[in-house]
């Protein structure tokens, strides 16, 4: 039987050295077949509003791929970003309720497999200790 929703996975799998939010939190809108503008977009299954924030995996070989990707969060209310660290614009975050859902996308013409990350939340990472 093939999937057919999301896949649910643990933060930690996903992003296993952590991951800094960067820039805002967005709307996601969404657009009319007319190609006009169509207010904000919402999550099929809640009725909530779609929010996103630009994201860095911390892994050092994820980017050398995709270093950055996009997490959609569902909430009714605008999500809260988490502290900026040590005064720089990254801002270690969590996500929880996190999802993936692979696509195939066009790159230069040649198809690769892509993901599109939702979350039901967004929290501050926890400080790290000493050397841990």
């Amino acid at each position: 039987m093939a999937l057919q929703s999301a896949i649910p996975v643990n933060f930690e799998a996903f992003f296993p050295r952590g991951a800094f939010v960067v820039g805002e939190v967005e709307r996601v809108m969404k657009w009319n077949d007319d190609g006009t503008l169509g207010g904000q977009d919402a999550d099929r299954n809640s009725g909530h509003p779609l929010w996103q924030v630009r994201v860095i995996d911390a892994d050092p070989e994820a980017r050398k791929g995709q270093g950055e990707v996009t997490v959609k969060l569902i909430s009714i209310v605008e999500p809260q970003l988490p502290p900026e660290m040590n005064g720089l614009p990254f801002r270690p975050a969590i996500f929880e309720g996190l999802t993936v859902t692979p696509y195939v996308k066009e790159n230069n013409g040649r198809p690769r497999v892509a993901y599109s990350l939702r979350a039901s939340e967004m929290k501050p990472a926890p400080k790290q200790r000493g050397g841990e």
